[in-house]
């Protein structure tokens, strides 16, 4: 029998700290977590964002979580305890949210390193907050109704096609800075409309066209550049912070950045409870109630391609339906910890798309990454010849300048096919 005395005891984010509380949530996708920050905010919760980087980020995640532990928990740790010390935030009237995946990857068991890490920082009383669709951390008065998940589901479309097409855009745009500037625009608009409107399948085919025609009229001139892929885990491949800004770089390199979406990333985990049925005979109630979210989302998914390609200027990001083949070809997809056969396929897809130079971001500590990234680069070059794959390393101790040499060594190999007329005219 358990003895309650050896159990530590953690302040629970409670229903009466939803009215004065700031959740502080760490950086990862700032476009798409804005507009879902504004949607919680519209459900009674006050949130901010945290945009402070920089070396005391990392050595506020060294001093406070081990060396050992995935640098994506390092980074996220250390933002939070740094902004804490930057005394911007009444510190008895806040809280941190972190993700919890409840899958096998360390990343469920974050939480527990942010606890202890604001124990010895000297902020035990600090309740922390899940976001999880696992049902951990129940007693928490943080919860996701289907009202929020269905607001949430849109918010990472928007926050998807805006990314592609920023990424289209920005390297052939004549203005420098117009993509963005439209992109932070349209941020600020739908996040005001997913919070005072009404929600709405045909609303949100309205703005995926108007969101489109505004990005194809911005003024674009040159040459086709060289598409570079980006995959790896979740919070490297997508952050500023956790890549060294490694979309900025690469456009500043004279390449085209193509990243799988968010989207993509979510349809993974429910199909993967399908896989679960399939393989290890599962809860069958729960793979139906996922199969139905399955075929909702990546309808949601179609509802954007489809307005892509009417318009035509852009390229549309490849259906998830297609995405699980191609994994197969070269994996089981039995192999999902973290980001499982997912990564694989990714890479595979960018080939497909014509994005066939492809930087795997590597964190320091992901082992499963490791296994579907670079594990699987020679099966995937003996398929693949025309590949292009550079694995880059990314932890506390790797210098920048090492990674982008390694980076630029990949681009001056890169095989550009591309007609080489203007695409554009000025």
């Amino acid at each position: 029998m358990t003895n309650e005395k050896y159990i530590r005891k953690y302040p629970i984010f409670t229903e009466e700290m939803k009215k004065d509380y700031t959740i502080l949530v760490p950086t990862m996708l700032p476009r798409h977590f804005k507009i879902m920050l504004g949607i919680l905010n519209a459900y009674g919760y006050k949130t901010h964002l945290l945009d402070n980087m920089g070396q005391n980020v990392i050595n506020e995640g060294l001093k406070y979580v081990h060396n050992d532990t995935c640098y994506p928990a390092q980074l996220v740790i250390g933002q939070m305890i740094d902004a804490l010390n930057s005394g911007k935030f009444d510190k008895h009237k806040v809280a941190l949210m972190i993700t919890q995946t409840g899958g096998g990857c360390r990343a469920s068991n974050y939480i527990h390193l942010l606890r202890k890490a604001l124990e010895k920082a000297g902020y035990g009383y600090i309740p922390v907050v899940s976001l999880n669709f696992s049902g951990l951390e129940k007693e928490s008065a943080f919860k996701i109704t289907m009202p929020i998940l269905h607001r949430l589901a849109y918010a990472i479309c928007y926050g998807d096609l805006m990314m592609d097409l920023v990424n289209q855009s920005k390297p052939y745009e004549v203005n420098a800075g117009d993509s963005e500037a439209l992109a932070d625009r349209w941020t600020e608009r739908l996040t005001r409309q997913m919070t005072t409107g009404k929600l709405s399948r045909k609303t949100a085919k309205q703005n995926y066209r108007l969101i489109i025609e505004d990005f194809a009229k911005i003024p674009k001139q040159g040459t086709p550049k060289p598409k570079v892929g980006i995959v790896g885990e979740i919070f490297v491949k997508f952050s500023p912070l956790g890549n060294n800004n490694l979309e900025d770089f690469l456009v500043s390199e004279g390449a085209e950045v193509v990243v799988p979406g968010l989207l993509d990333f979510c349809l993974y985990t429910m199909y993967n409870a399908l896989i679960d049925r399939k393989l290890y005979g599962y809860n069958k109630k729960s793979a139906i109630i996922y199969k139905v979210l399955l075929e909702l989302f990546a309808s949601f998914q179609q509802d954007l391609i489809n307005a892509i390609k009417q318009e035509g200027s852009f390229n549309p990001p490849m259906p998830f339906k297609e995405i699980p083949p191609l994994a197969e070809e070269v994996i089981s997809l039995g192999v999902k910890m973290g980001e499982g056969w997912l990564l694989t396929a990714e890479m595979i897809e960018l080939i497909h798309e014509g994005a066939q130079n492809i930087v795997c971001t590597q964190p320091f500590g992901c082992l499963p990454n490791h296994i579907v990234g670079k594990g699987m680069m020679k099966p995937i070059k003996e398929k693949y010849p025309k590949a292009n794959i550079v694995a880059i390393d990314y932890d506390s101790g790797a210098t920048k300048i090492n990674q982008e040499n390694r980076i630029k060594l990949m681009l001056s190999t890169a095989v550009v096919t591309q007609d080489k007329r203007p695409m554009f005219q000025k």
